[in-house]
């Protein structure tokens, strides 16, 4: 299969933040472009077959940066291949402004690809490397020149457009393989964890200096990663898949406050969310003996699905330590013996162990740094807010909160 077309992985992490007059130059006239996957499989032969891509169903926007998330063989970078065209699409269709590309060779799809590894020429200078896509179309030496000239600065890599990959850093090699994505002026950009050969103040750096120049040049951009904090730091929206099938597609902060499943739950959110599978009374979820109040409307629906128990989530930060002299809150909270404390400043991690039913389960809460409990201590913990507990079916994993 033909990899004409495509380009190497990301970018900077010194990348200045005002954008250069060129830029204007640079976007002006693009031919920007939805993406639609229209229940698009992938399926890998086996016995029995494997699924990887389970009859996906999404739709990317004119320049919106949609990130793809989920754990090792979720099927995201499977999904991005096949937009790209490296893996066939073995049922339903793949779209690119409104163009049906399913069938189509990835050199005919107008989209520039940044990979994991850096994919640069060797032997290749900097300005050679970026303009090396154009000098195959054909394109005068003066027209690659002063497009190159013009990524360069944007990127912030003039000084080093005679220099050798060898003689870069790994985040100036990223800048490199960014800038010659930028010059083919692609409809779509598809980024494969572009950031996952980075130490981690440079991942920190970059994927803001990435996020904030897809947003200046206004390309739809699908961006796979398996970090979840990534995922919620750059996408207008964030896909969440697990074995293939799409979990949820929504806006960081609505799949932070109303996943639609437990799954999601866990997934987002460091650290995770806490999901046990608890008994129910006629009032709420019994925790050590201690009733969590839950809203009517949800006791309504668990009482349609004749459930005995459920999966009670809540976030560490939804849980607060509460003093002896608290009076109501003390005959709502349940008992806590911490076994870890992670230090981490302003705030700090307590693990501990509370019974649920017959059984030890382990809750995190976020608590004031300055004040943390000891190692070995029993805490009380109550809910802050009871609008802030989610509710999900123990079986399907189905979310039951509104």
């Amino acid at each position: 299969m033909s990899l004409e077309g495509l380009t190497g992985p990301p970018f900077p992490a010194t990348v200045p933040l005002q954008p250069p007059l060129e830029l204007h130059h640079i976007a002006k006239g693009r031919d920007m472009a939805e993406v639609a996957y229209v229940n698009a499989s992938r399926v890998f032969p086996g016995n029995p077959p494997v699924r990887a891509v389970d009859n996906l169903e999404l739709a990317v926007a004119d320049g919106e940066f949609l990130v793809l998330v989920g754990p090792s063989g979720s099927g995201k970078s499977t999904a991005l291949r096949m937009l790209a065209g490296l893996e066939d699409v073995d049922e339903g269709t793949i779209s690119i402004g409104g163009r049906d590309v399913t069938n189509v060779p990835p050199k005919g799809r107008d989209i520039a690809m940044v990979f994991q590894s850096y994919a640069l020429y060797p032997h290749m200078t900097v300005a050679e490397n970026m303009g090396f896509a154009l000098k195959l179309r054909g394109v005068p030496r003066t027209r690659i020149k002063e497009k190159v000239g013009e990524a360069a600065r944007m990127l912030d890599l003039e000084k080093f457009l005679d220099r050798k990959p060898k003689a870069l850093s790994g985040g100036q090699r990223q800048r490199v393989a960014m800038g010659r994505a930028i010059v083919r002026e692609p409809s779509v950009f598809l980024m494969d964890e572009p950031l996952s050969n980075l130490d981690a103040k440079l991942r920190v750096e970059t994927r803001a200096n990435i996020a904030a120049l897809q947003q200046r040049l206004g390309t739809t951009t699908i961006y796979v990663t398996h970090d979840q904090v990534e995922a919620m730091t750059m996408g207008h929206r964030v896909a969440v898949l697990k074995d293939g099938v799409l979990q949820q597609c929504a806006s960081p902060r609505e799949l932070y406050e109303r996943p639609a499943n437990a799954f999601v739950a866990g997934f987002i959110g460091s650290p995770a969310m806490n999901l046990k599978t608890v008994p129910l009374t006629g009032e709420g979820a019994q925790l050590d003996g201690v009733v969590v109040p839950l809203p009517r409307e949800v006791l309504d629906a668990v009482a349609a699905e004749r459930l005995t128990e459920i999966t009670f989530g809540v976030r560490p930060e939804s849980l607060r330590l509460v003093g002896a002299d608290e009076g109501d809150a003390v005959g709502r909270a349940f008992e806590l013996t911490v076994e870890l404390v992670e230090e981490l400043g302003a705030d700090a991690y307590v693990y501990g162990s509370a019974r649920v039913g017959d059984r030890p389960e382990r809750f995190i809460v976020r608590v004031d740094g300055r004040t943390p409990p000891a190692f070995g201590q029993r805490v009380r913990v109550a809910v802050r807010d009871l609008d802030e507990v989610h509710v999900f079916h123990p079986e399907t994993g189905e979310r039951l909160s509104g």
